[in-house]
């Protein structure tokens, strides 16, 4: 039988409820050899980090962990049941408690902009979960965690429910966004040869020549500013940065609306 035929026929057995106990720690013992979920984890981060998720398949795995792939199914279903471990896994030490966040200085927003720099770290460490991001969410232990680590800032500062989710959920979008474009730019730094900086070296002359300012008169002042100020097309840090801001200003603003007039609004 070929890997993708015992693959296939694995991951039609695989079902929500025996990925929930592999998640939340019903995983079995090791065998001699030390095989066992973790190890299959650890090995499928590994592998994610140094070459990418597409690179990440159960006969690359057992070749890894020096095993047959079929003995790898026997603790893990199939590889979608393996990416769901392996992104839950990630987030094991993303704080050292759930109040971490709540206890930064600056208040609420304080708490917030270190769960959008704690996130973007993150993804520098690991940018193949850019590709998971928005997916259907892995409900594991760790996952389960960080939602409730992040959301701490939020609580008690005048925002319902839904609306804390909300902040939340257009927060971590925006480090999402800002970090596949640092991705991006990176690795078109790694293909070209040339970094921002250079590449808008060798650009800038060109464009001068060629782009006539009076029929772009905004788009020529604008970009030759943008381009001036960051050294490069786009600036992903600054852009991280400035929207956040942006997106803060607008939930202190909502926060502020309901506010008692007598009362201070939140810190």
């Amino acid at each position: 039988m070929t890997e993708k035929r015992a693959t296939a026929s694995h991951e039609v057995r695989s079902d929500p409820a025996r990925t929930l106990a592999l998640l939340w720690g019903e995983r079995g013992r090791s065998g001699r050899t030390g095989l066992g979920v973790d190890a299959i984890v650890a090995a499928g981060v590994e592998l994610a980090d140094a070459e990418g998720l597409e690179a990440v398949s159960m006969r690359r795995l057992a070749e890894r962990l020096g095993v047959g792939a079929m003995s790898l199914y026997t603790h893990v279903p199939g590889k979608s049941v393996l990416v769901d471990l392996m992104q839950d896994a990630t987030l094991a030490d993303l704080y050292a408690d759930p109040d971490e966040p709540a206890r930064a200085a600056g208040g609420w927003r304080g708490g917030v902009e270190f769960v959008v720099y704690r996130n973007w770290d993150l993804y520098r460490r690991h940018p193949w979960l850019l590709q998971l991001a928005g997916a259907r969410p892995v409900l594991g232990p760790n996952t389960s965690r960080k939602y409730e680590a992040e959301l701490r800032p939020l609580d008690g500062i005048g925002l319902t429910d839904v609306e804390m989710d909300a902040v939340l959920s257009l927060v971590l979008s925006h480090v999402t966004g800002t970090a596949r474009l640092l991705v991006s730019v990176e690795q078109t730094a790694r293909d070209s040869g040339l970094t921002d900086a250079q590449w808008w070296a060798a650009t800038a002359p060109l464009l001068e020549r060629l782009l006539d300012p009076a029929t772009y008169p905004v788009s020529d002042r604008v970009g030759t500013a943008a381009g001036q100020a960051h050294q490069a097309a786009s600036n992903p840090r600054h852009a991280l940065r400035f929207g956040l801001d942006r997106i803060l200003d607008g939930v202190d603003a909502l926060v502020l609306q309901r506010a008692p007039l007598d009362q201070p609004g939140p810190g």
